[in-house]
């Protein structure tokens, strides 16, 4: 059998970000070393600091140097210097939108003894996916002024929802469901009752496409507001859900939080055909940079990702457990009151997956 080889660009990012990545790729290595693949790695520098020295972002050229890759995997975009929106939208979403990463893929988990904020509900009841529309909808950037900066000053960005993008969101969120094999229901969250056009299509499609290809997924709706209630209440109502981008952005935060915090919760930029990207769903929290005191395991949570869509998922079975193995001995996932310090925490995951 021919030993895998995969190549793998990384974004240490911003703040932290160099950080929480330095320990996912310790984890990488302690899992290539168990199940016997190889791996190279580039680095590229897509940071504010290169920013406001060069003025530089994520230029074409180097979106075609990405698509030569397996796989990227980003630590964080944001830095305190840099106008908001610059980064975000030279690096996050321009390498999104150019590798057409469609699917935003967040698993919301609840690991055993990590605290969450909702009352009587455990691992049992938060384990559920978030698939969010990735590459459309109001972060199309469609929109504009009219007499800015007058009084009478318009603005409009319009939701863009074509076919094609909704259709391919919900197929991939109904085969996620199938495989998943959990209780096989599929919720769509939106607002068909004021986005009457936008929701209009998502709801049509949904039900064309489960009953004609996937009759044996259970379909449910719910309006956003009332999936936040229910996130809360009865976070165990849900399986999979599919959204658009906007709505999925927001939900996933708050997923995050019930399954313990920033410092556990990450997530995938998926292309089924091509390049993805994984990354912790936190910030770059530069007021904790070189403390040695952030929580990684989100980060590491992103090498899991990265490793089940390349097919390596035995290494990311061991790479979860591992994760829960170690938040055991760990008092909370907030930075500094770990009862460890960064690159234990990273010690401590290589420990496990390496057993």
């Amino acid at each position: 059998m021919t030993k895998k080889n995969y190549k793998i660009a990384v974004i240490g990012g911003d703040g932290t970000g160099p950080e929480v990545v330095a320990e996912g790729l310790k984890v990488l290595k302690a899992a290539s070393k168990k199940h016997k693949f190889d791996y190279q790695l580039e680095e590229f520098d897509f940071s504010g600091k290169r920013y406001l020295k060069t003025g530089e972002l994520v230029s074409d050229k180097d979106i075609e140097k990405l698509r030569k890759y397996d796989a990227i995997y980003l630590g964080a975009v944001g830095d305190p210097e840099v106008k908001p929106g610059i980064l975000e939208h030279g690096v996050l979403l321009r390498i999104r939108f150019a590798l057409d990463q469609y699917i935003n893929l967040r698993p919301v988990k609840l690991f055993p003894n990590v605290w969450t904020p909702i009352k009587d509900k455990g691992p049992q009841e938060i384990d559920f996916v978030v698939v969010r529309e990735n590459s459309e909808g109001l972060y199309a950037s469609t929109g504009g002024y009219l007499k800015k900066g007058t009084p009478d000053e318009i603005a409009t960005q319009v939701s863009v929802n074509t076919r094609k993008g909704v259709e391919r969101c919900l197929r991939y969120a109904f085969e996620y469901c199938t495989k998943r094999s959990k209780r096989k229901q599929l919720t769509l969250v939106g607002k068909t009752n004021v986005l009457t056009f936008a929701f209009n299509l998502w709801e049509r499609a949904f039900h064309e496409i489960g009953d004609k290809d996937y009759p044996g997924i259970k379909r449910e709706y719910a309006h956003v507001d009332a999936a936040c209630m229910w996130f809360v209440k009865n976070p165990e109502w849900f399986d999979v859900i599919v959204t658009d981008n906007m709505f999925g952005d927001i939900i996933t935060d708050l997923g995050a939080m019930i399954q313990g915090g920033m410092g556990i919760a990450a997530g995938g930029n998926i292309n089924p055909e091509g390049v993805s990207m994984f990354e912790p769903i936190g910030g770059s929290a530069p007021k904790y940079t070189g403390k040695n005191i952030i929580n990684p395991l989100a980060a590491i949570g992103a090498v899991q990702l990265l490793l089940d869509q390349i097919g390596e998922n035995q290494a990311a079975i061991d790479i979860e457990k591992s994760i829960i193995k170690t938040v055991a001995k760990m008092p909370s996932m907030a930075a500094g009151k770990m009862g460890m310090s960064t690159t234990e925490v990273g010690d401590c995951v290589v420990s496990g997956v390496g057993s």
